[in-house]
């Protein structure tokens, strides 16, 4: 089990102590030291103001905060949790990712989803309707242009230098709880990345709900049949959120409960774990950081 810890660019209440360039910096390198594989940031371009005010939350551009972040630190990777491609481009979201993969030496995993706010959409001139076509597009694209190969497009063939350092380039999470997303993580990526969510939010998030390990567990068994029957055995890792450690959690669960929720979750087939740490000041998540690496990451 390897684990990504969010950073709280979400934080604007506490921007001072979060949300600046140094606060990136402290936090990424605190994460490397205390033996975390990964840190994450999410991506909200445009968020519509009545989500804001009903519970949702900003966040600052997930590839340039990444970039902070891995000029920092030497070994720790740089992890989007998501990241929505239907909002820009593929060629220009390709050539941001082999950018950051290049500058940070090859460290990059990029989790992607179709996305489901219809506002944020709307404002960046995405297409919500074609969402899920557009993401599996998207994918085929970038996954095109890191070869170095011409790629087609509208104004003809166009080639993307330079590759990203891992090849045939950084690995691809497919977020979302839904066969669709399954078996996109199958036919087209190396990860997938389903999320707790209770059955009656899954309109809001347009993803089916996942209210237990068992549901996972079952998921999961989905995820190995579609594999086998189109004949994959490369692996794919499984990204997963333990309890109590989303980003409005405002207290870690104790130890031992993290330690047995990350096993419970081992077993039945998930690679890494997702945790958002608590924290009103940035000393309070550094504490935060190292105890978490001290008492729970030995056992993982």
């Amino acid at each position: 089990m390897r684990v990504s810890l969010g950073l709280p660019t979400h934080r604007l209440d506490r921007a001072d102590e979060f949300v600046t360039g140094a606060a990136v910096a402290e936090l990424a390198r605190a994460a490397e030291a205390a033996g975390f594989d990964a840190v994450f940031v999410t991506d909200h371009p445009a968020p519509p103001v009545e989500w804001i005010a009903g519970g949702g939350h900003h966040t600052l551009d997930p590839l340039v905060t990444l970039s902070a972040a891995a000029a920092a630190t030497t070994t720790l990777r740089v992890h989007t949790n998501l990241f929505v491609p239907a909002y820009r481009n593929p060629l220009v979201s390709a050539k941001a990712v082999a950018t950051l993969d290049v500058l940070s030496g090859g460290r990059v995993i990029l989790g992607v989803g179709a996305g489901y706010l219809e506002g944020e959409f709307a404002a960046v001139g995405a297409d919500f309707a074609r969402r899920n076509d557009v993401l599996d597009d998207a994918i085929r694209t970038m996954r095109a242009a890191w070869t170095g190969e011409p790629v087609r497009s509208p104004a003809g063939d166009v080639v993307s230098l330079p590759r990203p350092v891992q090849q045939p380039g950084p690995p691809v999470w497919i977020g979302g709880n839904s066969t669709r997303a399954i078996r996109r993580a199958v036919e087209l990526g190396d990860g997938w990345v389903p999320m707790p969510s209770p059955a009656k939010a899954a309109k809001a998030l347009r993803t089916p709900g996942l209210e237990s390990v068992d549901d996972l567990a079952a998921r999961i068994a989905t995820l190995h049949r579609l594999a086998d029957e189109i004949g994959r055995t490369a692996p794919i890792d499984i990204a997963f959120m333990p309890a109590g450690l989303d980003m409005f959690a405002r207290a870690t669960p104790a130890p031992a409960q993290v330690i047995d929720d990350l096993g419970r979750l081992a077993e039945v087939g998930v690679t890494w774990a997702t945790v958002t740490l608590p924290g009103e000041t940035r000393a309070d998540l550094l504490r935060e950081i190292g105890t978490f690496g001290s008492a729970v990451l030995p056992h993982c």
